[in-house]
């Protein structure tokens, strides 16, 4: 078992930086795909960044060249820097670990762009 808890989301005006940080507590990390995803109002959960099989990362097209996703395997961290946020990236933002059918969410961070 295990939990993923988010951290560092907020209100940031347009062309604004965040940085969101997971902890990965328990027996799990490193599973097959880690990373981010968000859910904007009235929309789906979408992928914004993961890591796949310990390697490569994968970016949603629309956060390609302003979003880096990185990770700690000493403090079991995966951590997302947002750069030059724009009010489409308002959403809450959730951490993911899991493989094979094996699914672990976080709680979740607000994160808000406006002026």
């Amino acid at each position: 078992q295990g939990q993923l808890v988010e951290s560092g989301g907020g209100v940031v005006q347009p062309g604004g930086s965040l940085r969101l940080v997971c902890r990965h507590s328990g027996s799990i990390f490193n599973m097959y795909v880690m990373g981010w995803y968000r859910q904007a109002p009235g929309k789906q959960r979408e992928m914004v960044a993961t890591f796949t099989g310990g390697g490569p990362k994968n970016y949603a097209d629309s956060v390609k060249g302003r979003f880096t996703i990185s990770r700690d395997n000493t403090e079991k961290t995966v951590s997302q820097h947002m750069n030059s946020l724009k009010p489409g990236d308002k959403a809450v933002y959730y951490c993911y670990e899991g493989e094979s059918g094996v699914d672990y969410w976080g709680r979740g961070t607000q994160v808000t762009v406006a002026s």
